[in-house]
């Protein structure tokens, strides 16, 4: 509707409220007119309580209801007029609602105190909580609501009194008093009406629960015998009000900013543990699937089908999308402990969690079915959800809404219920129910021939080890001590869990790595409820553990990865390192002053983006190079994060960022990270300062301790660090030139065959590139060839003597003709050629190093080429030997015959004939 200056249309006869309240009172109703343009906002209602007389409850009551008139007649006018949003309306009822409560709180502290003193608790003065829950709490309170509060104060104790004629009361007798004096300010009805109705429902037990409760008796409920409908109600709990802040009329501010201080972290602090899980809580799922079951039985036996707030398609269907959501995933991500409805959805879309088209639909229906709820109300202000049934009433709330006629504003808002209806389905839709027809073999129901011929029909080859497992698992004391719903969960997942591994290419292999991964999770029921609710998780779940051992252990040791199988694009999506480590440094923030956390905190992101690779692996997406480049690129990244983690943590510091740096040698440094690689790593420093060596010293044992220490959810990376100079009995970290000295001076070949693999990968950069020009140097040097050949070669036989192969299959790293040899060739080229080939220097990995070889004469070309597609298939073979949980790399001999001859060939040509001239002759 267009606003109009003079009068807005329709609002009078969209209010008979509004009519009733401009005949009682003309001058408040023109007052409101003449301000139509300007909300009623929180600075207005300080400036008017301010204004009023409140020296006594009858005054507190007359001015808070007075207040109430004018806020809601402005409020009605601004909104029917069309010249105030949905965010205005509730925000404005909100801020009435929360000064008005402080307001009253100050006023009725001051009286009572100085009839019963001060509440104290050990010495500490204690206040009134006032806990603002539901719309109250989100800050989306409508125009003739209720308000739900609940009232807690920190400790017992007892008032003191230090004037004659005070009388001491508990605390629990002084807040319980205080608090119904509260109530009765708002509630009471008087010739000025009311201001809210109060409702306590929602305190611990209820109507049969005390009205104010302290801290410990809060949490001790929570701990003992909160529920789950109480959880969901505990997500919009705001503390919205405390007794003794006179900061209620402060000039400016919101009074909920106040509001509470530190007393409202120690209340979040008991409450968030109870509201939101550490871990992923897929059962909210059928919680609040009960949880509605319920409303809607209540709503069918009153007949409410219409009713927009509780009926099919209403808000609350809305609100519990949202904070569904919020409960299975606010442990874990805090960005989604937030109040507002529409907010959360806007992070679910955001979080790739709903829809986008979903999101908008929801939102646009919120939107509609808030400012009808609104439209309902302001006929009689009146808390009401109900269509009306008067023909006149209805022609009112259709041209309120801006429809020509109640049918055209039926078609429309039936419009938006069914598709809120659908959406809802959509996330809450249960799994099916119906017996499943393996459901007989797990239960044991079959009689062993009959059990066998099942089995043999779905695919499998050996029932015996497949019955025998199923048999196992049922018997097993975990199993047999599992709470009933987590029972009824697995009974229903491993039917399905035998149909799944029967179409897998080993059933028996699959359905016991299935097995395994059940009762390791059982114990934690949202993991079950997890693979429960979302039957695609578990097929894509049994396909990996049948692709791979090593991934069906890792997903067993960390089930949390289980989260991402439930979004295709991001488990396939590659990955993009700015925006992961983006992502991860805002998540450390949150938790900035807790180590064990933060040390959680990387674990859980690694082992994620570990299990995206690994998802992309098996679905045939990346090379071994690619993969290795990932896994290489991730492992940098760690170590630069807990690199600044550590640094931040250590106190003295004596410099904003350090001058150190960490060097990677082995599989990091050549960037060939596999899946369980450990990181050979070295820390350097450059830094004059005297306090430098045992700052950097304390700070390269912090880092080393925070990537192995074993935590709850897991190691971060295994570490050796036994290639610093003077290895495991050197000191932790040296200096640039000690580091440059003893590889000048002291260093053995073997270590100079290492730095041809080693690199810079995290820390100082002025640090990182003082090292690569040492290692250039070091590389560069003149040596004479023989005296190089003979202790290479002497290298080689050691470690061939320390991993003798007694099986009759080739070992792909240590047998004669394999990875090794291969290594040990280009390590000899670069330290015998890079003199006169500077490019050898680079870390470019071997094979790239092998074609450069080959092509600048120094070994011949042909054979380079084939030794190095060997190299390469050694890799891939490896891989996938690692992929399947085998303790050796060892294949037949046969299939990599030609690669094992070439690579011989070679060896003979560079450590018999050498390779110190150019080949080819």
């Amino acid at each position: 509707m267009p606003p109009d200056q003079d009068f807005p249309p329709g609002a009078p006869a969209g209010s008979r409220y509004a009519q009733r309240l401009a005949q009682a009172r003309p001058e408040l109703f023109q007052a409101a007119l003449a301000a139509i343009e300007q909300a009623f906002d929180a600075g207005a209602m300080r400036a008017f309580l301010s204004a009023q007389p409140a020296g006594d409850e009858a005054e507190l009551k007359r001015a808070l209801r007075q207040l109430r008139q004018q806020v809601m007649l402005r409020v009605l006018l601004r909104d029917l007029s069309g010249r105030a949003s949905l965010e205005e309306v509730v925000a404005s009822m909100s801020d009435l609602a929360e000064l008005s409560l402080g307001y009253a709180l100050e006023q009725l502290c001051v009286w009572q105190e100085a009839q019963h003193g001060t509440p104290v608790s050990n010495g500490k003065r204690q206040a009134l909580i006032v806990v603002g829950m539901g719309k109250l709490g989100g800050r989306e309170l409508n125009v003739s609501s209720d308000i739900d509060l609940i009232f807690v104060y920190p400790g017992e104790g007892e008032t003191v009194c230090e004037r004659a004629g005070q009388r001491p009361l508990s605390n629990h007798e002084y807040f319980t008093r205080l608090a119904r004096k509260l109530i009765n300010a708002l509630a009471d009805i008087t010739e000025d009406g009311q201001v809210f109705r109060v409702d306590m429902r929602l305190r611990p037990n209820g109507d049969s629960g005390p009205l104010a409760c302290s801290f410990d008796a809060l949490e001790n409920y929570f701990i003992a015998e909160g529920r789950e409908w109480e959880r969901y109600a505990w997500i919009k709990a705001r503390v919205v009000a405390t007794s003794g802040d006179s900061s209620v009329l402060a000039a400016s501010g919101n009074s909920s900013a106040a509001a509470g201080g530190a007393l409202s972290g120690e209340l979040a602090a008991i409450a968030r543990p109870f509201v939101f899980r550490k871990y992923l809580d897929f059962g909210a799922f059928a919680a609040m699937r009960s949880l509605h079951a319920q409303i809607r039985a209540e709503v069918a036996r009153r007949d409410l089908s219409g009713h927009i707030k509780l009926g099919p398609g209403g808000i609350r269907e809305i609100e519990f999308i949202a904070q569904a959501f919020q409960l299975i995933r606010g442990g874990r991500d805090p960005e989604l402990q937030i109040r507002p409805t529409l907010e959360v959805l806007a992070l679910l879309q955001k979080k790739g969690l709903l829809p986008v088209e979903a999101v908008a639909e929801l939102g646009v229906a919120y939107d509609f079915l808030r400012r009808l709820e609104h439209r309902l109300q302001y006929l009689d202000d009146a808390q009401t959800h109900d269509l009306p049934a008067d023909c006149r009433d209805q022609a009112l709330i259709a041209a309120a809404m801006g429809f020509d006629d109640y049918a055209a504003f039926i078609t429309r808002l039936d419009a938006h219920r069914a598709q809120v209806s659908r959406h809802f389905d959509d996330v809450f839709a249960g799994p099916v129910q119906d017996v499943h027809p393996c459901a007989p073999l797990w239960m044991g129901e079959f009689d062993a021939e009959a059990a066998h011929e099942r089995l043999s029909s779905l695919g499998f080859t050996d029932t015996v080890a497949a019955l025998t497992r199923l048999a196992g698992a049922r018997a097993s004391p975990r199993y047999l001590q599992l709470p009933e719903a987590s029972r009824e969960r697995f009974d229903a997942l491993v039917p399905r869990v035998i149909e799944l591994a029967a179409k897998a290419g080993a059933p028996e292999t699959a359905l016991a790595r299935a097995l395994d991964l059940l009762e390791a999770i059982s114990r934690r029921g949202a993991y079950l409820a997890l693979l429960y609710e979302y039957p695609q998780a578990l097929e894509k779940v049994v396909q990996l553990l049948d692709a791979s051992g090593w991934a069906a252990a890792y997903v067993t040791r960390h089930p949390l990865l289980l989260d991402e199988l439930l979004d295709a694009r991001t488990l396939y999506a590659a990955p993009d390192w700015k925006e992961f480590a983006a992502g991860l440094r805002a998540q450390l923030l949150r938790h900035e002053r807790d180590a064990e956390r933060l040390m959680d905190v990387l674990r859980e992101a690694h082992h994620a983006q570990v299990f995206r690779l690994l998802a992309q692996d098996l679905a045939g997406q990346l090379t071994v190079e690619v993969l290795a480049d990932h896994l290489s690129a991730l492992a940098d990244l760690m170590l630069a994060i807990t690199l600044e983690l550590c640094w931040a943590q250590l106190r003295s510091r004596h410099r904003d960022a350090p001058r150190f740096a960490v060097v990677a040698y082995g599989k990091l440094g050549g960037k060939e990270l596999g899946y369980a690689s450990d990181l050979d790593i070295i820390f350097l420093y450059d830094d004059a300062d005297a306090r430098a060596p045992e700052l950097y010293s304390r700070l390269a044992q912090r880092i080393n301790t925070w990537l192995t220490s074993a935590t709850p959810s897991g190691v971060l990376f295994e570490t050796d660090l036994r290639l610093r100079p003077n290895g495991a009995s050197g000191l932790m970290v040296s200096s640039v030139e000690a580091f440059r000295e003893y590889q000048e001076k002291d260093a053995w070949v073997w270590e100079h065959q290492a730095l041809t693999r080693a690199r810079y990968c995290a820390g100082d950069t002025e640090v990182g590139a003082a090292f690569e020009a040492e290692r250039i140097a070091i590389l560069r040097r003149s040596r004479e060839p023989e005296a190089l050949r003979r202790e290479v070669v002497s290298m080689r036989a050691q470690m061939a003597d320390a991993h003798p192969n007694r099986s009759d299959l080739f070992d792909l790293k240590h047998d004669r003709g394999g990875m090794i040899d291969i290594e040990f060739i280009v390590q000899y080229l670069v330290l015998a050629q890079a003199h006169h080939y500077p490019q050898l220097t680079g870390n470019l990995g071997n094979i790239a190093l092998l074609k450069m070889a080959g092509k600048l004469g120094l070994i011949p070309l042909a054979t380079a080429m084939t030794v190095r597609d060997g190299y390469r298939e050694y890799r891939r073979l490896q891989h996938a030997e690692r992929l399947n949980g085998a303790q050796y790399a060892r294949v037949e001999h046969g299939p990599l015959a030609p690669y094992i001859e070439a690579t011989l060939d070679l060896w003979k040509i560079v450590f018999t004939s050498g390779a110190n001239s150019p080949a080819g002759t």
